[in-house]
């Protein structure tokens, strides 16, 4: 597992980056204060004050230089 953090500032951040990771078969979570919500979930990161850097926990086996290469910019 890998933790970076992101920003998603903006409503088209937020739908480009969910369309990033739902290519992937692997799990994301978001990581704000106490709530985790799954990254894939769209309803879920609305939820979240997006106003700050949010944790991006990555829960790949491999091809994580292909998944941070993806998360570029949206990376802090």
């Amino acid at each position: 597992m890998k933790t970076v953090q992101i920003s998603l500032n903006s409503i088209d951040k937020v739908k480009s980056f969910v369309n990033a990771i739902t290519q992937y078969e692997f799990d994301f979570d978001l990581i704000s204060g106490r709530y985790v919500i799954d990254a894939k979930s769209i309803m879920g990161i609305f939820s979240l004050d997006l106003s700050k850097p949010i944790d991006l926990a990555i829960h790949a086996e491999g091809n994580i230089d292909e998944i941070m290469e993806t998360l570029k910019p949206y990376l802090i």
